[in-house]
């Protein structure tokens, strides 16, 4: 997952010279705020986090702002003709303090969200929401844009000028440049509503994730947990300060492992609604009321701009383009997925049937919190496959050096702890690498950010802190992947599941396609590109995780040091697809769920209702729940990055499937050839050129479904290709 900063284009502004008494003036002079400087000391300047204070956000964020409004002032009066240099290129250069304030005060609410934190999110949302639009609604300046637009293929430039051209062309007039003046008032009132309400369904979600949990006294409490999950369990109660011997925090990282372990189903149930019912429990907190304004306002702007629902405008620059493409690919892959949790099902009611007949226990159907649960013992059963067994060799130490070991063998990068001390860094649990080349030049800093706390958003993410760019000078990169790992006893690996494994190479993906971004423009930078695209180098990248080389190297036993067995790799192998039902379903529930709600237009919605209407409809099997149910679902209602584009994981992997083929029809995994290629027309290239255009550089020929159906392990619809 990619977090959005405050703002996506860097060239989006407003006038706003007046500063709003309820947020404060700017810093006195004697007492500068150090996030309006330009970044300073080592690897051409890094985030200032030892010297910023909460109190200085608001002050910051309404001068770069203010600063802002006034050079994009400026190029909208030029009296010289529109160029490409006065122009975007221009708007390339307003704004730098603005991003800088943004993406810092992006790390604080993704990270440490407290109530300060919180509250200046609530007062400035809405103000700049409005910054944006002043900008794209600035007739004058979208006049010049316009004039570079249209003469683009004639003015000499380059290809990677004409497309910065395009994309702030697109992203102007998509996000009403070409309105009249009352429908330009009532955006930017829609728009300003919207931001309030995107903070409030985020702060409401990380309360219940904060203040709701499960303690655990007594061994029957524990029944059946490992050790290592046991003690993690001890250290969340601990950190929270919950008297209890162990608690399961209400975040994906904490439940699962419970989940599949506990053989207490009484507590499997109570920990699994705590977790589903997030955002949903009628109180102070609930998400439903929130969310229902959010889809009349989405839908309200999407005919303001001309397209009949919020999906049309959503995918107009996406590489689905339109919903009926997006769809289509969910549909093909749906009733495969549904017809093998059936089985699933199956298979792990017969096994609880038989150990309630031999425990004399009448017979209890198999309810969503017994699902991980039989699953792990089904997989134990038909593969000899105990993910206990498998974990003791996932230190997640070791892992990162097994991820750095990759990123040397495909791209050539070496990855150097920076001392402690040398780099600020927002919280104690942050680490910093330098990333050099193959000839030891500095290509950027990468922040590692792996462990849960109180005020941090749950799941993993990648952001940037700074792109890459040559516009007036190089600028190397700073990225940071976080993790919500439960960190475990003092001096003891912390021990993750074979998934989580997965998704700290997922999230490894975004940050090397930031670090090897190689552009001009900081607009068309690393992952910088369309939603349903983003996520493939991230979805290509955990395919090397079960390469015999990385689990070779560093799978090894946190007690003894010996590497990972080579026939339970084989066995891992072996249950490569198994309970891929499970996994696709419960994903794919939420992607068509987020289309269709969205699809829904002005028609009012209820979300519960729509909700359970829309699984009925599917088939859903009672068994399984969304990933992610609406009134949680962060990805789409905490801002517009994954909205009406859930569907663009399922989109990103089918490419991805496709690429790993690349690999494995040629030398291997580490093919030098293929990753030159991969490297040259994917990871390197940014927005610089349409991203089927890029794919199709590396692969030779546009992607089809048949090789993510042959990964999941699922019969290939007679129409792929």
């Amino acid at each position: 997952m990619i977090n959005v900063p405050l703002r996506t284009l860097a060239c989006l502004a407003m006038v706003l010279s007046t500063t709003s008494p309820a947020l404060g003036a700017a810093p006195p002079p004697d007492a500068p705020n150090p996030l309006l400087a330009p970044w300073h000391g080592p690897y051409s300047g890094v985030p200032p986090f030892d010297r910023i204070r909460t109190e200085h956000f608001k002050p910051a964020i309404l001068a770069a702002m203010a600063e802002e409004s006034t050079e994009v002032e400026r190029i909208a009066n030029d009296a010289a003709p529109a160029s490409f240099a006065n122009t975007i290129a221009a708007l390339e250069s307003a704004g730098r303090t603005f991003g800088r304030v943004s993406r810092v005060f992006g790390v604080y609410t993704s990270t440490l969200n407290d109530k300060q934190v919180q509250a200046i999110d609530t007062e400035t949302a809405p103000l700049i929401a409005a910054h944006a639009d002043a900008i794209t609604q600035n007739a004058k300046l979208f006049a010049r844009i316009a004039a570079v637009y249209e003469a683009r293929e004639r003015s000499g430039l380059t290809p990677e000028q004409q497309r910065l051209t395009w994309l702030v062309y697109t992203n102007f007039a998509r996000a009403g440049a070409q309105l009249d003046g009352p429908a330009k008032a009532r955006l930017t009132e829609i728009n300003q509503a919207l931001a309030t309400r995107y903070t409030r369904f985020s702060q409401n979600l990380l309360a219940d994730e904060n203040e709701r949990w499960v303690a655990l006294s007594g061994d029957s409490d524990f029944e059946g947990l490992p050790d290592s999950t046991r003690a993690a369990l001890a250290a969340a109660a601990h950190a929270r300060g919950i008297a209890a011997e162990g608690a399961v925090l209400n975040t994906r990282s904490s439940v699962e492992p419970f989940l599949e372990y506990s053989s207490r189903r009484d507590l499997r149930e109570r920990v699994w609604r705590n977790f589903v019912m997030r955002g949903d429990n009628g109180d102070a907190h609930d998400n439903n009321a929130v969310i229902t304004e959010i889809l009349a306002l989405r839908a309200e702007r999407a005919r303001l701009l001309g397209y009949p629902t919020y999906v049309h405008w959503r995918l107009g620059d996406q590489m689905a383009k339109t919903p009926e493409r997006a769809m289509a690919l969910m549909e093909s892959v749906w009733p495969a997925a549904v017809a093998r949790v059936h089985e699933e099902v199956a298979d792990m009611q017969a096994l609880a049937d038989r150990e309630a007949e031999a425990a004399g226990r009448p017979r209890a159907a198999i309810e969503p919190w017994d699902y991980r649960y039989y699953a792990e013992k089904v997989r134990k059963a038909r593969y000899d496959l105990d993910a206990n067994e498998v974990k003791p060799y996932l230190q997640l130490e070791k892992l990162r050096e097994g991820m750095f070991w990759v990123a040397g063998r495909l791209f050539g990068f070496q990855f150097r702890p920076v001392p402690a001390g040398r780099v600020p860094v927002a919280h104690p649990d942050v680490r910093v690498f330098e990333v050099v080349d193959a000839h030891g030049a500095h290509v950027g800093l990468w922040y590692f950010d792996p462990y849960a706390r109180p005020n941090k958003d749950s799941g993993a993410w990648m952001n940037a802190y700074r792109d890459q760019e040559r516009f007036q000078r190089p600028v190397t990169t700073i990225v940071s992947n976080n993790a919500n790992f439960v960190k475990g006893a003092p001096g003891e690996p912390v021990l993750i599941s074979w998934e989580d494994a997965r998704t700290l190479f997922h999230e490894f993906g975004h940050a090397l396609h930031g670090l090897c971004s190689d552009v001009s423009y900081p607009s068309l930078s690393g992952t910088n590109v369309a939603r349903d695209y983003v996520e493939f180098p991230s979805q290509l990248l955990e395919h090397w995780l079960a390469t015999p080389e990385v689990l070779n190297r560093f799978a090894l036993h946190y007690r003894t040091g010996a590497p990972i067995p080579a026939a339970l790799v084989e066995k891992i192998h072996r249950a490569e697809t198994f309970n891929e039902g499970f996994k696709t379903v419960e994903y794919l529930a939420s992607a068509l769920v987020d289309m269709k709600l969205h699809l829904a237009g002005a028609t009012p919605i209820d979300p519960r209702a729509f909700e359970r209407d829309t699984l009925a409809a599917l088939g859903m099997p009672h068994e399984i729940v969304m990933r992610h149910r609406t009134p949680q679902f962060g990805h789409v209602f905490s801002g517009d990055g994954y909205a009406a584009g859930y569907y663009s994981y399922l989109w990103s992997d089918t490419i991805a499937e496709d690429a790993w083929e690349a690999f494995t029809e040629a030398g291997g995994p580490y093919d030098a050839a293929v990753a030159a290629r991969l490297r040259a027309h994917v990871f390197a290239v940014g927005n610089t050129v349409d991203p089927a255009e890029g794919f199709r550089a590396f692969r030779g020929r546009d992607p089809g479904i048949a090789a993510l159906m042959r990964r999941r392990g699922f019969p290939i619809p007679a129409t792929a290709h």
